[in-house]
This record gives C-alpha cells, structure tokens and sequence, in this order.
C-alpha cells in the first residue's frame, strides 16, 4: 500500500512520466522514474528534482519519514 501511494505522488510531480515503486519491508523503497523532464539534467538535478517534487506530500500521505528512497532516474532515450 504505501509503495502504491509513493508512486502515486511521483505520478502527480511527473504526470507524464514511468513510475515503479517497490518495497519488500514498507521502509526501504526503490523507485525507477523515466521522464522527458530529466533531459539535459545531471543525476544530482535529477535526484534533486525528485526530492523536492514528493518531499512534503510523502511525509504527509505516510504520517512518518521513509528510511530509504532509492532512485533509479532516466529519460526515455536513455532506457535500455
């Protein structure tokens, strides 16, 4: 369930965007975004976006912090 609901937050910062949110515990999170929005950005732009768009909204929507957020971020090109 919370994985279903962080992928649901990264889907409202980046609507057009693939999102898979996975969790084996509900504390540690891996999460693979591919969007147009991270073309021509570095991987700290991208990481950086990303945390700014869901930083609130996952705190809230959860009622606690997440342990770990790992972040696999790509344009479409760049996906193999």
């Amino acid at each position: 369930m919370y994985a279903q609901q962080i992928q649901d937050i990264i889907l409202q910062a980046f609507p057009h965007a693939d999102v898979a949110v996975h969790s084996d515990d509900e504390v540690h999170f891996s999460a693979r975004i591919v969007s147009d929005a991270f073309e021509g950005k570095s991987r700290l732009q991208r990481h950086r976006m990303v945390h700014a768009a869901i930083q609130a909204e996952v705190g809230e929507a959860l009622g606690r912090e997440i342990h770990a957020l790992t972040l696999d971020l790509k344009t479409p090109g760049e996906v193999i």
